[in-house]
């Protein structure tokens, strides 16, 4: 801190101790300063594989996310071609993009508008843009002008040289049209067509429409760029004749290649230079070296890139800031920069002593919390570590800091890092810039973030609240003048002043916890209906039972039942006596009670068909004279069970069945004879199972049956004949009105429309034995809790509690669902701000004498008067208000369709006009009421003229008026000046409300309650409690909270008039719909709890509402991530933070063994010169010299990266090797997207092996996958565009169902699915993968061709690069010479080294044999160069290749050693990573050399096992101390088994799936790899533990050998000779390779050679390796300890 003071005052002072520093220290010195001065830097950039996108398209891109009007804004803003004209430079023109797009933005967002557009996320929008453009051309023959394109490549087809103005065109579905003429002629001709007749454009949900456009309008596809010659043209032309209402107007915003030259320079910028991304991270780790794997071939070749980054003086090093230094002092620079030169490359430290370790993680949080700057002094401490934990270790500790860290210790475990934002605990492990917009963290999208419901700004990092704090807080909303600038602030249709929430108000708002969904949804069955067959707490049956409720909290046994004297359960089930389902319901129930299941069971009766005649009279109960048998039943049922006994009030329903039929009554015979030999209990439940089967869906119950039932219940427990009483009760109608009541009482429950279920203690289930058993174990951890906390007390009624606390009047499963995934919400934020919105003319409608109040809920009701839906959707939202609401009101949102008759148009003007002037009327809803009542029982006679029907409308509309106290006069007047053109274009406004934003289709009905969308489909039933039940959900679960905030708010400065009950009720809606459409996170936490005075982070923000909690491990690789992330989250919007750090007390050994840094982009990357980009680059300056560095790559997990410009070994960089060279360069590129899913298929397990494919309409298979058995888990990579996943032709389309769903691949984000699939009719039986069809599978499937390139990537598919796909071509001159069935071999390898041991070993199997060989590689770790010579050297020696990945998926156990995760990569997804089509392959170690034919080993038996490997040698006594296998653990569990060798082994991939082995080997490694100390030779051990399951097959022993484990006496039988690292001597590979294997030596001349000559290298002899007698000698110390054979 002294240091960084004198940088800031005392500039000259600085200096010359600087001076004198460099002199005493000898830097200005010959060799001392050639040491600093040749420090080497390493920098990385990562680059889409796609080409660019301009810059100017994807502001606009990022407009539209925040605001669909915005982006029109924009685009009419720059449409002129001089727009910009005075920029010649990148950053110019940026800086004018991000000024204009301010303009339009408001705060926070527009702050941070520059930086999210830096990070060019919507780049994979536009290249979305670009594949439908391709398309069009493609699919679509051109409208006069040009001639018919279809078989023209798309950059072919736009080239502006071929003619005026190809750049642009409209699509209208059957023609193509480049100019204006075009246009005009088809605009002119549109009405000689019929737009029901032409194929018209596919609209999506991010396509850009015209405001207020005529939904029934033709569309017009506009594909062009803004700022090129021909798109001003075209827009001004397709915007006047959206606004005439001709069309429906919708731009996709493309560039076409080749057309950069008719843009304006603005427009350009972008659309040249590759995209290089940001918002990843990378590490240089120092490596083990401790077996010396390092190629010692010459690096000869340089290729050209761009200049390396320029340091950033600006950051501080060491306390000095050196920018501000030469600033002051630039005749000093070569000494200051010598002097930084040096502090930056202080020795780096990979390990300390044990007492210098004793309190680092303490020293670092000192250092961090006093620092001037905390955030930025632990990102440099964690991004540079081993250069600074020497000098940390030498801190004076405060004992202050370790007590506090140690007290919070006890609360949260060492080492532990969380995050959470407004008290919202975030997945630290998913957190990256693409993923984590704030918006996203609090509210996580449920609809797409480009569609009109999520008008959320989601650039990512938009570190913003909800659109509706945003607004409401600064500004409620900001108005356009001119499309730019604030004005007043409309609300409701009133001019009001700015009204500014406070920032408390909006914290409470947005830290509030989300709302409990349906999955805890009780209904509130309690009244004199429920029927209970028996009371736990005081029948006789259950008195030796306990009462203690603290035994619910004893463990026991798993299934065992707790037998507890009290009401905890209640199984009440709702259900028809008279009904199949009703029956065997009512003998699972007395079958249960019989087994004294601690459940209290109850029933609800009803009647099907007295329910269906209720909701045929509008909820009312009519005179029913006709027989119902189910009423009957009930109505005997009362009898019984008042006169007698509940007991055989139930035995009575079950006898209705049995006396329906006599098979019953044989079935019980027969078991009888079978009695003797079977237990009480399993004959009751044969007799049940029976009866099942035999009866319960066999004829309706009737009448007879009943009265034989009734009589033969009572014959025993009646003194007069029962006959006699059941003509009585039939006579006098007993118990008739309860039994109807009953119906009425399920109705209004609408629990009918599951014919019968259960309720236990409220909550929804099935009616069945299994649903039973299972909703009482789910409950029971609920009344395990309560009776925990003490909520619960003996004297507790448990049912009474959880429906008081928490339940409904009515349940519709389309309003509750099972959760949120079914459910829509949009936010009506952005449409109620829009000038001139809908909302300015709807006036609400309330329930009388509730006028003056303001309604927390607010229901917008979207009718279509032309429909019976519509008009009964009306009739009851009316009833509804009738009935009393004083939560709610009603907004009505009527259209209706353009050839409408006069009468329906005349009955919307009427009510729109009628609520418009008299809604505060008291009898207003009665008129309305009568209207609709009249409308729908209206029958005029098709004769009729449309004149008469008004008429008669109009009559009853006068006489309704004059009965409601309503001006009959203003209703005259209103029809003697009604217009249907008016109606008709009063309509447009709404028409764009309702389709355009809320993306309803046209000519549904929809309630819109506070920002959900529940559509009501033809079929449905939607009535007054249905209503009622939408308010009582949205009010309890999103509204209640915001509307309690909002009343408590004190606003200032505001006139108190202005304060009305509307806007109350308009601003709960709009947040609450803001909020809805985000699903915060569930879990929270208590960080309050957590000291935090000494140790740490706290900045204050008094103004912000975001409050960001977390407790980091500044010394772990969590940290590394979070201290970037933390720094752009403060300097974008300055949240309030409170950082607790949370570092390991005691370390054992350095917590951190790399550098780290995270990639931001910045105006830097721009240009001052030139029209270039040149995007942002990790840079790591003055790294190491002489230790070996790894390279990894950290980046978001929907990316799929590979390294295509690398000179270097990645993994094994030593910087003192590069010579003259001082920066060492690597680029990267984002090779794919990942779609990733979930599949399932109802009530089974995932379906594994199902296969999907993955094209467009045109290719509908361009990628394909197949499902894991492990959540149902599958993968695809994908580039953006728009893709269609289906079913692969074959056994899976033959056995499953499913539609083609269309996918839209358009952020860096990915694509996460859950997808259900069901089996066909009559194939529920067949397994998808079984061992009897497994060759007949093979062939449907290599006849179909489908899956040849099963997990491949065609380049083509993402570049479109011919240069890209030409390289995978595997034509080979010599693989004909070659016969018989293909030998498969898979390999892996990372680094220059393995790379060349794996040519070796490629042409070590090539010479072995004679049949076809298939090499399969794993693509993530190869280097550019390898990736460049396999294809020649496959040409050359006759084989074929494929390169094959799979991404770690993320609910697996994740490695974090780069060497790990290779492993990993030999066995975890052997299932997955091969096409289905491959029935086996061998698996050959790099550093492998072949001396046999391998196809004996493909041929061999593995006699059914799926995997071979070959054991252990032990004829080397040498090393019988590291043989660990054959003692302790291994040796107990392998009991007697060999324990095997990784490197080479065979895997049946047929048997591999049909017995799930891949599967059980992830639960198996997901089991043990949390533990560090398990799984320590990952690919060996694993399935070495797991052959008990998975069984190995042991191969013959000469099939391996290895010097480190097998004598030389069997090396001459040896079929493959493996490089195993010996642990006693530890010699370097190469040295063992040339000792050890004769012909290794001229392989390896041959493939360097060869190499050298397509690479254009001149070939030169290696360095001299030491000869054996240099090695290493035996170090005894390691025996035992983690031996490992491979890389």
């Amino acid at each position: 801190m002294a240091a960084a003071r004198v940088a800031r005052s005392g500039v000259s002072a600085a200096a010359a101790v600087l001076v004198s520093v460099l002199l005493v220290g000898g830097l200005a010195a010959g060799a001392a300063g050639a040491e600093i001065r040749r420090q080497k830097n390493v920098q990385v950039a990562l680059r889409a594989k796609w080409a660019g996108t301009p810059l100017l398209l994807e502001a606009s891109e990022l407009l539209s996310k925040e605001w669909k009007d915005l982006f029109w804004d924009f685009i009419d803003h720059w449409k002129e071609l001089d727009k910009g004209a005075e920029c010649l430079t990148a950053k110019c023109c940026i800086q004018k993009i991000v000024e204009d797009a301010r303009a339009l933005l408001n705060e926070p967002l527009s702050k941070i508008f520059e930086f999210s557009l830096t990070l060019r996320s919507t780049s994979p929008r536009l290249v979305l843009y670009r594949q439908l453009a391709e398309e069009s051309l493609s699919s679509v023959p051109v409208y006069d002008a040009l001639e018919q394109i279809n078989d023209q490549n798309f950059h072919e087809a736009v080239n502006p040289n071929s003619s005026e103005g190809t750049c642009c065109w409209v699509d209208t579905g059957n023609s193509l049209l480049f100019n204006s003429a075009d246009l005009n002629q088809w605009l002119e001709g549109l009405g000689k067509l019929s737009t029901d007749s032409t194929e018209q454009p596919q609209l999506f949900e991010f396509d850009h429409v015209y405001p207020r456009s005529n939904i029934t309008a033709p569309i017009a596809m506009f594909y062009g760029a803004v700022g090129t010659k021909c798109f001003k043209e075209l827009h001004v032309h397709l915007v006047e004749a959206s606004k005439q209402g001709k069309i429906r107007y919708a731009l996709r915003p493309v560039l076409p290649s080749g057309c950069q030259a008719t843009s304006s320079f603005c427009g350009s910028i972008g659309a040249v230079d590759a995209v290089t991304l940001s918002g990843y991270g990378v590490e240089l780790a120092l490596k083990n070296m401790e077996y010396k794997a390092m190629d010692d071939t010459a690096i000869k070749k340089g290729v050209a890139l761009e200049d390396p980054k320029t340091e950033d003086l600006s950051q501080e090093v060491r306390g000095f800031i050196f920018s501000k230094i030469l600033e002051r002092k630039p005749e000093l620079n070569d000494e200051i920069m010598a002097f930084r030169d040096y502090l930056l490359s202080s020795s780096v430290s990979d390990t300390l002593e044990v007492w210098e370790l004793k309190d680092l993680g303490h020293q670092t949080a000192q250092k961090i919390v006093q620092a001037s700057d905390p955030l930025q002094s632990m990102q440099e401490i964690n991004q540079n570590f081993p250069s600074i934990v020497s000098s940390l270790s030498r801190m004076k500790l405060d004992d202050s800091i370790r007590d506090e860290i140690v007290a919070n210790q006890r609360m949260v475990p060492p080492g532990k890092s969380l995050m959470a934002l407004n008290g919202a605990l975030i997945n630290i492990e998913d957190l990256d810039l693409y993923l984590i917009n704030l918006a996203d963290i609090l509210f996580i999208p449920s609809a797409a973030p480009d569609s009109p419901t999520a008008p959320l700004l989601t650039i990512e990092l938009v570190f913003t609240i909800s659109p509706s704090i945003a607004y409401v807080s600064r500004y409620a909303t900001t108005h356009m003048v001119n499309g730019y600038g604030p004005r007043r602030i409309i609300f409701g249709g009133s001019t009001h002043p700015v009204k500014e929430l406070p920032q408390s108000a909006a914290h409470k708002i947005l830290s509030a916890p989300p709302p409990a969904e349906s999955n805890s949804f009780r209904v509130d069955f309690r009244s004199s209906h429920v029927h209970y067959l028996n009371n736990l707490e005081e029948d006789a049956m259950y008195r030796r039972w306990r009462s203690n409720l603290q035994e619910l909290l004893m463990p026991v046994f798993p299934g065992q039942m707790r037998y507890i004297r009290k009401n905890l359960f209640h199984a009440v089930y709702v259900l028809d006596p008279a009904s199949a389902c009703g029956a065997e319901t009512i003998d699972m129930i007395l079958s249960l009670y019989q087994d004294s299941v601690p459940i209290r069971f109850g029933v609800i009766m009803y009647s099907s068909r007295l329910v269906n005649v209720i909701e045929e009279n509008d909820g009312t109960l009519p005179v029913n004279d006709g027989e119902d048998t189910s009423i009957l039943i009930t109505r005997l049922f009362l009898y019984i069970k008042e006169t007698y006994s509940t007991q055989l009030a139930f035995q009575f329903l079950s006898n209705v069945w049995s006396s329906r039929t006599e098979k019953v009554s044989c079935l019980v015979m027969c078991l009888v004879a079978i009695a003797l030999v079977q237990t009480a209990k399993f004959l009751k439940k044969l007799i049940h199972k029976s009866r099942n089967v035999d009866d319960y869906n066999e004829e309706l119950v009737e009448a007879h049956h009943v009265e034989g039932a009734f009589v033969d219940s009572l014959l025993s427990s009646t003194k007069s004949h029962p006959q006699d009483v059941l003509l009585k009760l039939q006579k006098e109608n007993t118990y008739k009105q309860e039994a109807e009541e009953s119906s009425r009482f399920v109705h209004k429950l609408g629990l009918y429309k599951l014919q019968c279920c259960l309720l236990m203690n409220g909550l929804v289930h099935e009616s069945n034995e299994d649903a039973t058993m299972n909703a009482m174990n789910d409950e029971l951890p609920r009344i395990q809790e309560q009776v925990y906390y003490g909520h619960i007390q003996p004297h507790t009624d448990v049912l009474d509690k959880f429906l008081s606390e928490s339940s409904y009047k009515r349940y519709n499963p389309s309003i509750t669902g099972k959760s949120t995934g079914n459910k829509r919400f949009v936010s009506l934020f952005a449409s109620y701000h829009q000038e001139d919105c809908v909302f300015n003319d709807i006036t609400y409608l309330q329930s009388p004498g509730t006028t003056d109040d303001a309604k927390p809920v607010t229901h917008l009701l979207a009718i279509d008067l032309s429909s019976k839906i519509g008009t009964n959707l009306l009739h009851e939202a009316i009833r509804y208000l009738m009935a009393g609401s004083d939560r709610a009101r009603v907004g009505l949102l009527l259209y209706v369709r353009s050839d409408s008759s006069s009468p329906i148009l005349l009955l919307k003007d009427i009510i729109d006009k009628t609520i418009s002037s008299f809604s505060n009327k008291e009898k207003v809803l009665d008129f309305l009421f009568g209207l609709c009542k009249f409308y729908e029982a209206q029958q005029m006679p098709a004769s009729s003229v449309a004149g008469d029907r008004t008429s008669i409308m109009m009559e009853k509309v006068y006489s309704l008026a004059a009965e409601t106290d309503l001006p009959v006069d203003e209703y005259k007047a209103w029809f003697e000046s009604f217009s249907i053109d008016t109606v008709l274009k009063g309509m447009d406004k709404l028409s764009d409300f309702l389709f355009g934003q809320l993306g309803l289709v046209f000519g549904s009905n929809a309630v819109i309650t506070n920002g959900r969308v529940f559509v009501v489909n033809e079929g449905d039933s939607f009535l007054t409690d249905d209503l009622g039940l939408l308010e009582s959900m949205e009010y309890e679960l999103r509204t209640k909270y915001i509307f309690e905030i909002i009343e408590e708010v004190e606003w200032t400065g505001v006139d108190p008039d202005d304060l009305t009950s509307k806007f109350y009720s308009d601003i709960a809606m709009l947040i609450s719909s803001s909020m809805s459409v985000r699903e915060r996170p569930s879990e929270r936490a208590h960080f309050e709890i957590l000291h935090a005075e000494h140790s740490a982070i706290k900045l204050n923000n008094v103004n912000s509402s975001i409050h960001i909690d977390a407790v980091i491990d500044p010394l772990s690789p969590a940290g590394q991530k979070l201290s970037p992330l933390l720094r752009i989250l403060w300097k974008q919007i300055q949240p309030s933070m409170r950082i607790v750090l949370n570092p390991i007390s005691s370390l054992a050994d350095l917590p951190l063994k790399n550098f780290y840094r995270f990639v931001l982009p910045s105006m830097d990357d721009f240009s001052t010169t030139d029209n270039s980009v040149h995007g942002p680059k990790a840079f790591f300056a003055n790294m190491p010299l002489s230790k070996t560095l790894t390279m990894n790559i950290d980046v978001p997990e929907p990316w799929l990266v590979e390294p295509v410009v690398a000179i270097h070994d990645l993994d094994n960089i030593l910087l003192e090797n590069l010579g003259d060279v001082r920066t060492l360069q690597a680029v990267f590129e984002l090779e794919a997207l990942l779609l990733t899913g979930h599949c399932m298929e109802k009530d089974r397990d995932p379906p594994r092996g199902l296969q999907f494919i993955l094209g467009t309409k045109r290719r509908p298979h361009l990628v394909d996958t197949l499902v894991m058995a492990n959540l149902g888990y599958w993968q695809m990579k994908v580039s953006p565009g728009v893709w269609y996943l289906q079913l692969a032709p074959g056994r899976s389309a033959d056995l499953y169902e499913l539609p083609p769903k269309l996918i839209a691949i358009d952020s860096l984000r990915g694509k996460l699915m859950h997808i259900e699939v069901q089996k066909r009719k009559g194939k529920e039986h067949e397994d998808l993968l079984n061992a009897d069809d497994g060759r007949h599978f093979e062939e449907n499937m290599d006849n179909k061709g489908w899956n040849k390139n099963l997990l491949k990537w065609a380049s083509s598919f993402i570049s479109g690069d011919a240069s890209s796909k030409k390289k995978d071509d595997k034509i080979t001159d010599r693989k004909d010479a070659r016969q018989g069935e293909t030998i498969n071999i898979f390999s892996v390898a990372s680094g220059h080294l393995y790379e060349r041991f794996l040519k070796i070993m490629i042409l070590s199997v090539l010479k072995k044999t004679q049949r076809p060989v298939k090499f399969w590689f794993i693509k993530n770790y190869l280097s550019p160069q390898f990736k460049d010579v396999i294809p020649h050297m496959a040409h050359e020696y006759g084989f074929e290749y494929e390169l094959v990945t799979y991404k770690w998926p993320t609910w697996l156990h994740k490695q974090k050693e780069k060497q790990r995760i290779i492993w990993a990569y030999k066995i975890l997804f052997l299932d997955v990573i091969f096409p289905l089509s491959l029935r086996k392959v061998i698996f050959v170690d790099a550093d492998q050399i072949v001396r046999a034919d391998m196809g004996e080993l493909y041929d061999m038996n593995l006699k059914g096992r799926p995997l071979a490997y070959t054991p252990f040698c032990d004829n080397n006594k040498e090393m019988d101390g590291y043989r660990f296998w054959k003692q302790g653990f291994w040796k107990d569990h392998l009991r007697g088994r060999p324990y095997h060798i990784s490197a080479l082994y065979v895997v049946d991939l047929a048997k591999f799936r049909q017995t799930a082995a891949g599967d059980t080997l992830r639960v198996v490694y997901e089991t043990l790899s949390k533990d560090p100390n398990s799984l320590s030779n990952l690919d060996q051990d694993l399935p070495n533990y797991a052959q008990h399951t998975v069984p190995i097959f042991s191969l013959p022993q000469e099939w391996l050998w290895c010097e480190s484990w097998c004598g030389n006496a069997t090396k001459a039988k040896a079929k493959t000779i493996d490089l195993c690292n010996n642990p006693m001597t530890k010699e370097p590979k190469l040295q063992g390779a040339r000792r050890i294997v004769p012909e290794w030596v001229d392989l390896d001349s041959e493939a360097r050679r060869f190499t050298a000559r397509i690479l254009g290298d001149t070939l030169e002899s290696a360095e001299p390796v030491p000869p054996p007698s240099d090695t290493p000698k035996p170090d005894d110390k390691d025996a035992g300890q983690d031996v490992k054979d491979e890389l």
